[in-house]
């Protein structure tokens, strides 16, 4: 599986420990993250996510901030991502299972890396229902 992570100055430390983590898998990864604690804006570091989805060139997103907000915010402006901020196992579960998200948004000042590496395997782990929830997403994009 071909995964593109991005993250800003909050989310470094975690991001290389997931990077570590999904490397032991035999994932691919694209670091397009900030590898340095020094302040940064955050969008510069979600486009370019958010760009290898939409062109098929990864599978999947993870993007990574203080709050998560500021890179879930920046990449639901695209018409063909569904990014969902997550900071429990069971919100994970459900944005895959009925949001079928491609982007897996994690607030590092509000997790633990023990559970983020947890919800990063159901991230991946866990199937789209699809049904009533495909019509739901077809009704989500405004253009």
């Amino acid at each position: 599986m071909k995964i593109s992570i991005g993250n800003d100055h909050a989310g470094t430390s975690y991001k290389f420990r997931i990077i570590e983590y999904l490397n032991k898998r035999k994932f691919i990864i694209k670091n397009h993250g900030t590898d340095s604690e020094l302040s940064v804006d955050y969008p510069d570091f979600v486009h370019p996510v958010v760009h290898d989805i939409i062109n098929n060139s990864y599978n999947y997103g993870i993007l990574i901030c203080g709050s998560a907000n500021g890179v879930a915010m920046t990449a639901n402006k695209y018409s063909k991502i569904r990014a969902g901020i997550c900071w429990n196992k069971d919100i994970v579960s459900l944005i895959r299972l009925h949001n079928n998200a491609n982007i897996l948004c994690i607030p590092a000042r509000f997790t633990e890396i023990k559970d983020v590496l947890e919800m990063v395997d159901i991230f991946f782990a866990t199937e789209f229902e699809g049904g009533r929830h495909q019509t739901r997403i077809n009704k989500i994009s405004s253009f």
